[in-house]
């Protein structure tokens, strides 16, 4: 059974940083094989897409409101997917998910497509 266990999150001030990771087990086929991506989610919104990592070498999306701002970066050897997130404002206080996709066929930030969540990390940034 996969599992996915995401880690990191906290409390930081406006400006602060903060690194979240993922960690996935249980997988059928090489972690290389899957697109992995970021999703948050504040109390009353929808979840949205952050960044994701395609698979196979594939290339790297950001939205626009993290594009500067948060680093997506995978080791596939390690099973592992993180985020460095910099500057960090009060929009980005949310529950930050990992999830994992093995033939995602629309756009990246689009969540149902991803077979794999986390529990969820808890952003929050306070003023």
């Amino acid at each position: 059974q996969v599992q996915v266990v995401e880690s990191g999150g906290g409390l930081v001030e406006a400006g602060g940083s903060l690194r979240l990771s993922c960690t996935a087990s249980g997988l059928t086929l090489t972690f290389d094989a899957y697109t992995v991506g970021w999703f948050r989610q504040a109390p009353g919104q929808e979840r949205e897409g952050v960044s994701c990592s395609r698979r196979s070498g594939g290339s790297i999306a950001y939205a626009d409101s993290v594009k500067g701002r948060f680093t997506i970066s995978r080791d596939n050897a390690k099973n592992t997917l993180s985020l460095q997130m910099n500057a960090l404002n009060l929009e980005d206080t949310a529950t930050y998910y990992c999830a994992g996709a093995l033939a995602p066929k629309r756009f990246w930030a689009y969540a149902g497509q991803y077979d794999y969540w986390g529990q969820g990390t808890q952003v929050t940034v306070s003023s």
